[in-house]
């Protein structure tokens, strides 16, 4: 079965949040790069290990609003409120001082599909271990049919975001990428 091929556009948020409701996993682009993503919850989360080939020792980034992020049990610093939304992601300590990487995405789309959808999971375009797939183009080649979903349409810089682990200070990057975390560390 092909994927659904949607456009990138204010007129599919409905369509796009709809899907992500009924347990779709689909491919958006966002202010970074395209990302495989699926609404937050156990199911889809495995199912986008079995589609990446992705270790479960790897975990995901959940992109969320401010107003999720403002409403959730992470211990946030108050540094983050102002640098958000930003292409970075914050690994933060939660209940059971288990650690969530989450990220508000600068992308004025995907926000409005994070106020409809809720939080959901996001993970870079690609079989693990290979390169991302940057382009609608790269994204239907490789996974068409595999995913629920593509949505079509103009993706960020072409970079991923930074990942820097604020669950204990002093403060660490674990991956550079399209925001300069220098202010942070």
């Amino acid at each position: 079965m092909k994927s659904i091929i949607i456009e990138k556009s204010e007129a599919n948020i409905d369509l796009i949040s709809d899907l992500l409701s009924s347990d779709k996993v689909g491919a958006i682009p966002c202010d970074t790069i395209y990302g495989i993503s699926a609404r937050v919850g156990s199911v889809n989360e495995e199912r986008i290990y079995e589609i990446k080939r992705r270790p479960q020792n790897k975990s995901l980034i959940t992109l969320m609003s401010m107003e999720d992020l403002r409403a959730s049990s992470l211990d946030v610093p108050e540094i983050l409120f102002s640098i958000f939304p930003a292409p970075l992601t914050a690994i933060l300590r939660g209940r059971g001082g288990l650690t969530h990487a989450v990220r508000v995405p600068a992308d004025p789309f995907m926000l409005r599909l994070l106020e409809k959808s809720g939080p959901i999971y996001s993970t870079s375009v690609n079989i693990s271990g290979e390169r991302s797939l940057l382009s609608f183009e790269d994204v239907l080649s490789v996974f068409d049919g595999t995913l629920d979903f593509i949505v079509k349409g103009e993706g960020g810089k072409g970079s991923a975001s930074t990942i820097v682990d604020m669950s204990q200070k002093p403060y660490r990057v674990v991956r550079m990428g399209a925001f300069d975390p220098r202010n942070l560390i």
